[in-house]
């Protein structure tokens, strides 16, 4: 723990209120400061942005803390118009929507992210799935409206849903126009849809990876929840009769899963084929349970967890036998292991633990352990049954905290072994590590801790933690407009405000019990805060767009940190896999970095988060860092900037403010330490205004710029590959990355050498070249070499090159060429391709620097 960045703490903890009389129950220092893995060092916000918990057992608290930590590595700014939203991996995949969010975890995702102390995250999340072109709420099976109902159960928004009522109303009609059989009322989907691909059923079928159509217990589920949650939030919007209208629809729903889905003999929920399916000489017959037609036909086995979805949402109906699934969770013959639990039962003829990604046949994925213990909790908080207790709870959490480890460090992907706990072969590079697909902290809140939102201003507690602890707490739960603290306390020692399971609001005892069962209390009501109240404040620095503004400038890129990631809203700190910008190898005693926002913008403070790689390492901390802002056509010192920190301390947002300027660009002066130097994660420029914001101007310096795809300047190559389109290559978009689709490349030429053409359509005079390569490590590569030549009297000409930077052509960013002055109407790049690679740019520069 670096003590130094406590003073930042201590304004902050100003804003927070208390949980008990006598001040915070638990003290963010000591409790952060208990962990060693914390990849984003900003003790100051996480005192100021999560509850604080502690338990006996410290490998849970661990995994509690380091989903927070884990969480920061998702959250992107994604635009000034559409605020916060949530990735799933680390990159973004070209699967993905807009900003890099998927929605087949954004249920679990809402249901954890609603615990931030601010709403701001959670409201942003949900309104981005239906106010943000290029989300994707239909690609995977998710359950939007009820997450969103969760969501105000902590922050109460009222006016919020109201107003987002018409499209969460839309969003259920498309599911009903997309997958809804109007013959069996039922929903239908594919596994892969349901984001478990590779599955028993699908393996039965010509497509083993995406399945075929099924009603299955998991979208069922979800939409059930999503009509009951539209129920409500129809009333609140005073919208009475399509609340008894969704509220039939859940009903007739839940009536269908109930009788559709459950086989009595097997005591489960079941996959139900929609149509018959032929492999390998077997049929799958229409309308059957798995393993109740095809290959294994009367088979006692074919249970997967999604059967234990239903309860998720609280769909069976209590008292009539169904709670006997539950016997099979903890027996080690059906979904039991020691790392577990596992998606299939183990005896089953399928059940299969793949040493490779994406397989639902066994072994065991975060997301599915999530769905379990999330429906478990119901269980044990809402019916009376003898299959499982909350011993059961405690021990799969304990398991699965313990399961967020790799080389015994924090650690999270896709799919691990359920026997072992390994990630091998489920964690590829750049992609899933420290994966968000799934939910950790709602688990411990409303799980272990019990905290139930009862209805109106009723709150239960009901704890599911194990009766051997002689304490818990859990603190700053910004809960309802209140700050709450729950905590159980034994014999009254360890917290000081006597023995048993307490809860406090506003410094007031609200309940008390002797023993580790149940608390009923009532919070007052708090008006509630219409959301944009006060000043707007926006990120104008951040790009997600790809649009030529807002644009990152650099003294110097080093190859493998290209300055783009610096304004992609995301930021943290690990060497591998990397999200950063580094000057390394400019030689310079100061570097600097900034945006151009091609128009000038308020802006009254930069948040600049600093890379450490710790002691000895090449990359450090700043010895010194200013601002500075282009003033009448050069760069000056910003005036009045102010920093909060005494030191500079990497891994941490620093924030420098400054009466309000206005300017087209910032930029941030890093003064190297001894022996290192100095990087970024993020960048970013932050100012009042409204929306909708003024554009900025198009590309002004960039002579190859065309925008509309019309006219000149125009480009032309050798050869384009099928895939790509020539036009995109001067366009003002810069994507890179191997999932790009904004790009041209000669993929598929038979040539050892191709060319890209630009036509200006007039004499123009030009000295400079960017060259934006597209490399996805395999068949498309940054080039040998290449070479500029300009249109002369007829023939083709060399220019006069001076400096290169990089001298080496390098994927991922900018690589420059400066030559002597040319006047042409034409220019072109010739690259010699990397031996079976063919070259390939997501954007072409072409520039006059003398002007």
């Amino acid at each position: 723990m670096k003590a130094k960045c406590w003073r930042r703490w201590a304004a902050a903890v100003l804003l927070l209120g208390t949980g008990g009389a006598e001040g915070a129950l638990l003290d963010p220092e000591e409790q952060l400061g208990r962990q060693a893995f914390w990849d984003n060092q900003d003790f100051a916000w996480y005192a100021e942005e999560i509850p604080l918990f502690e338990s006996p057992d410290a490998e849970l608290d661990t995994t509690y803390y380091y989903r927070w930590d884990l969480m920061t590595k998702h959250l992107v700014y994604g635009s000034p118009e559409h605020g916060y939203a949530f990735t799933e991996f680390i990159d973004r995949p070209f699967w993905s929507g807009t900003y890099g969010a998927i929605s087949c975890p954004s249920g679990l995702q809402l249901y954890d992210v609603r615990w931030f102390r601010k709403d701001r995250f959670a409201r942003d999340y949900t309104r981005y799935w239906f106010r943000t072109p290029g989300a994707e709420p239909h690609r995977y099976s998710c359950w939007l409206a009820d997450a969103a109902w969760a969501v105000h159960t902590v922050h109460p928004g009222a006016a919020f849903l109201a107003d987002l009522y018409p499209d969460l109303a839309t969003y259920f009609a498309e599911w009903k126009r997309l997958r809804w059989d109007a013959e069996q009322e039922m929903f239908w989907q594919i596994g892969h849809d349901d984001g478990m691909e590779t599955n028993i059923n699908s393996r039965q079928t010509q497509d083993a990876f995406r399945g075929a159509p099924g009603y299955r217990p998991t979208l069922n589920s979800y939409l059930f929840a999503d009509a009951r949650a539209l129920a409500r939030i129809a009333r609140l919007a005073g919208k009475r009769d399509e609340a008894e209208a969704f509220d039939a629809a859940a009903d007739r729903l839940r009536a269908l899963v109930q009788s559709r889905l459950w086989d009595p003999e097997r005591t489960f929920f079941f996959h139900l084929s929609r149509q018959a399916e032929e492999k390998d000489g077997h049929r799958v017959e229409p309308l059957t349970w798995t393993h109740r037609s095809g290959q294994f036909v009367g088979s006692p086995h074919g249970r997967e967890l999604i059967g234990y979805v239903p309860w998720q949402f609280g769909l069976p109906e209590k008292g009539k036998g169904f709670e006997e699934a539950w016997k099979f969770l903890m027996d080690p013959a059906y979904f039991f292991a020691a790392r577990g639990p596992a998606t299939v039962e183990r005896n089953d003829p399928l059940f299969f633990i793949s040493p490779a990604c994406c397989v639902w046949s066994g072994n065991s994925w975060p997301y599915a352990t999530t769905q379990t213990l999330a429906a478990l909790a119901n269980v044990l908080h809402d019916y009376e049954q003898e299959w499982i207790t909350r011993e059961d709870y405690y021990r799969l959490l304990q398991i699965y905290a313990r399961t967020h480890r790799k080389d015994g460090k924090p650690y999270l992907a896709e799919a691990c072994h359920p026997d072992t706990g390994s990630w091998e072969g489920h964690d590829s590079f750049n992609h899933s590590e420290h994966y968000f697909h799934s939910g950790f902290i709602d688990l411990v809140i409303s799980g272990l801790v019990g905290l139930r939102p009862g209805e109106g201003d009723a709150l239960i507690v009901r704890p599911l933690a194990p009766r051997h602890w002689d304490y818990f707490a859990l603190d700053r739960l910004r809960f309802r407009g209140h700050e709450l603290a729950v905590f159980w306390d034994r014999d009254g020692k360890r917290y000081g405000r006597g023995p048993g399971l307490q809860v406090w609001a506003d410094g007031a005892l609200l309940a008390r019990a002797d023993s580790l069962d149940a608390v009923t209390c009532r919070l007052a009501a708090v008006e509630e805060e219409e959301e944009g109240a006060g000043e707007r404040r926006f990120n104008y620095a951040v790009n997600n767009s790809n649009e030529y503004f807002p644009r990152v400038l650099a003294s110097h890129t080093h190859p493998e940190s290209p300055g783009h990631r610096v304004n992609d809203g995301q930021y943290w700190y690990l060497e591998s896999p990397p999200n950063r910008w580094t000057p390394e190898g400019s030689g310079q005693a100061e570097d600097w970095c900034g945006v151009d926002f091609g128009i000038e913008r308020p802006v009254d403070e930069a948040r600049v988060y600093l890379l450490d790689d710790g002691p000895g390492s090449t990359l450090r901390p700043p010895a010194g860092l200013r601002m500075e802002a282009w003033s009448d056509g050069k760069w000056e010192p910003v005036p009045g900037q102010a920093t909060e920190a005494e030191t500079l301390v990497g891994r941490v947002a620093h924030s420098v403010r400054f009466p309000e300027i206005r300017t087209r660009k910032l930029r941030v002066m890093l003064r190297h330490p001894e022996g290192a130097v100095a990087g970024l994660s993020e960048f970013e420029a932050w100012g009042p205004g409204s929306l909708p914001l003024e554009a900025p101007t198009a590309a002004p310096d960039n002579l190859a710029f065309n925008g509309r795809g019309e006219g000149f300047p125009k480009a032309s190559a050798s050869h384009t590959s099928r895939f790509d389109r020539v036009e995109e290559v001067h366009d003002g978009k810069i994507q890179y990355g191997a999932r790009s689709r904004n790009r041209w490349t000669a993929y598929e030429s038979p040539r050892e050498e191709d060319w890209l053409e630009i036509d200006f359509g007039r004499e123009t005079a030009c000295d400079a070249v960017d060259l934006h390569f597209f490399d996805d490590g395999g068949g498309v590569q940054a080039p040998e070499d290449y070479r500029i030549e300009y249109w002369s009297e007829g023939d083709w000409r060399a220019v006069e090159e001076g400096a290169r930077d990089p001298e080496r052509p390098v994927g991922g960013v900018a690589n420059r060429v400066r030559f002597r002055e040319v006047g042409t109407a034409k220019l072109r790049v010739v690259f010699e391709h990397r031996g079976a690679s063919r070259a390939g740019l997501t954007e072409i520069e072409v520039r006059n620097e003398r002007r």
